[in-house]
């Protein structure tokens, strides 16, 4: 039971902090609600809610937050984040090889 009740905190801190963000990010542009998966109607209605309405929407058992990065967009970020680091080591060795010749 301790990790149910550890996944469900764990749950409602990050509905919280997408909600908080949610409403900085819309009170600046209200063009992100595209970027955040929102309509119209639920942008307006986020951004209007009071800290302790966002605290008791949180406190919800399931994500709020929806993740849009299929596996592929997801692996090819990894794998290209993860490149640089030895495409570095590669092009510096080559150019080390180079430089002897």
């Amino acid at each position: 039971m301790k990790h149910a009740s550890n996944d469900l905190m764990a749950i409602r801190e990050l509905n919280l902090s997408y909600l908080q963000f949610a409403q900085r990010v819309l009170a600046s542009s209200r063009e992100a609600a595209v970027q955040l998966g929102l309509s119209t109607q639920v942008a307006d209605a986020l951004a209007r809610l009071s800290p302790a309405q966002l605290a008791k929407l949180a406190s919800s058992s399931q994500l709020l937050c929806l993740f849009r990065l299929g596996p592929d967009a997801m692996l090819g970020a990894f794998i290209s984040r993860n490149e640089e680091p030895v495409r570095s080591r590669v092009l510096g060795d080559a150019a080390t090889e180079t430089s002897v010749l």
